[in-house]
């Protein structure tokens, strides 16, 4: 009798596939990627989707090549176009060598054009993901496991619900072969300790662990999802603009604040601080003077800053000392470790494009003392001055690009254009804005 495995997984390409879409899997050659291919390449032509499948290559095992080769062999012969990936696993990020490599390939699939990028995790792989982050003290949403559909990431799971078990049933029943990586048996790494060792003492005694398992995840992402609804109220009081305000949000209970501190960071793509250190965040934004500079590292060069009674993220990479960057009206100019420069082509406001047509402007950084007249009615003040009058975080201050013109100051984005070099009535301009690294830009207050 054929297994149920196919109709469970073209019901959920049903679900969650449409016709003319793109589907990229994540193949490693080993039973539940083999599977998935199999059933994949079958069910193309019934929906109608396009599927290619991606090798990554991590180079940590001497049999990487062979295995490609492999993958290679059996896309040729399902006719789904292969590609293979070679990435480089960092082993000094401080991450162990299992959460580089996972980092790595995940950049590499999401770095190809599709719709959804499929990958063959199943219901025992959900099982592992919630027990090995109950024991790393892990909050609601770390306990939640892996989605079915991460929208975000556009990852699909459509083995998700199946247990191993199904999967070599059915690659046995469809005379399928497939590798086996020699590090699944390193009992070194903390999943195959979980895999091999305690996972099947504790199916002596509760047999369904895993399927039961599973089914925690899902409440606890059910929970997660709900807890996140709470934030996105929350954040309808607490968000302006690209921050919190502080006295909204100190009138949440502790519980709540944290909750939407942790949605915050979410929306950025941050990783989760543990309890200790979201508390501490906390603690630091209600509870120090109203004068003190906060600045809490969040993760690399992203920090918590705090100014007149807001919070804010602020992406700070290092800025290059190297000689000037030059613009000349280019829709977008990068900013090596500070954002970009972009414009909009208006009349009767910003720069005038008559008066520097085929001129180049310097982009340079404050080095002290530069005084700017953007209102002819008022007099010549510092950037020191302007840039307190417009409220500019004093962070980003010094990061703050300015154009030059020769050694004159024309244009500071966020403040506005030199008096003598505005566009004039019926006269095309250029509005600059600067968008710092990680942030929405900065534009001049009308």
């Amino acid at each position: 009798m054929p297994p149920a495995l196919p109709g469970r997984v073209n019901a959920f390409l049903s679900s969650h596939i449409q016709s003319g879409q793109h589907l990229l899997l994540a193949f490693s050659g080993g039973l539940d990627s083999r599977v998935l291919l199999q059933l994949l390449a079958e069910a193309r032509d019934q929906y109608g989707f396009t599927l290619e499948a991606m090798y990554v290559h991590h180079g940590l095992s001497p049999n990487a090549d062979a295995w490609m080769e492999f993958c290679r062999a059996e896309c040729a012969r399902l006719e789904v176009t292969f590609h293979c990936r070679h990435v480089t696993v960092d082993r000094d990020a401080g991450l162990g060598i299992e959460a580089s490599a996972r980092r790595a390939r995940y950049e590499a699939l999401l770095s190809v054009q599709a719709d959804h990028v499929v990958l063959a995790h199943h219901q025992d792989d959900q099982a592992e993901t919630l027990m090995l982050q109950l024991l790393r003290g892990a909050g609601a949403k770390g306990l939640a496991g892996m989605a079915v559909h991460d929208r975000a990431r556009r990852l699909l799971r459509p083995l998700l619900d199946c247990p191993r078990a199904e999967l070599e049933s059915y690659a046995s029943w469809a005379g399928l072969g497939w590798v086996d990586d020699e590090s699944n048996q390193d009992v070194s790494y903390d999943r195959n300790f979980c895999r091999h060792q305690v996972f099947p003492l504790l199916a002596q005694r509760f047999p369904a662990v895993s399927k039961t398992l599973a089914r925690s995840a899902t409440h606890l992402a059910e929970a997660t999802g709900l807890l996140d609804e709470l934030a996105a109220l929350d954040a309808q009081q607490v968000l302006h603009g690209n921050g919190l305000q502080l006295a909204m949000l100190s009138q949440l209970s502790d519980a709540r604040a944290r909750n939407l501190l942790r949605w915050w960071l979410n929306m950025h793509a941050l990783p989760m601080p543990g309890l200790p250190r979201l508390q501490e965040m906390l603690q630091q934004l209600l509870q120090a003077g109203e004068t003190a500079m906060i600045k809490v590292q969040v993760h690399e060069s992203t920090y918590l800053r705090r100014y007149q009674g807001m919070a804010y993220l602020s992406v700070e990479l290092p800025l290059p000392m190297s000689a000037d960057l030059f613009w000349q009206g280019e829709a977008l100019l990068s900013l090596p470790g500070n954002g970009c420069l972009s414009c909009e082509q208006a009349y009767g406001v910003g720069l005038s494009m008559v008066r520097i047509q085929g001129r180049q402007l310097a982009v340079r950084y404050r080095s002290g003392g530069e005084r700017f007249k953007p209102d002819a009615g008022r007099p010549t003040r510092t950037l020191k001055q302007l840039y307190q009058e417009r409220h500019v975080p004093p962070w980003l201050r010094e990061r703050m690009p300015l154009l030059y013109l020769g050694d004159e100051l024309i244009v500071v984005p966020g403040i506005g254009v030199a008096c003598g070099w505005q566009a004039q009535a019926g006269e095309q301009g250029l509005v600059v804005h600067w968008q710092p690294a990680g942030s929405t830009r900065l534009t001049a207050p009308e």
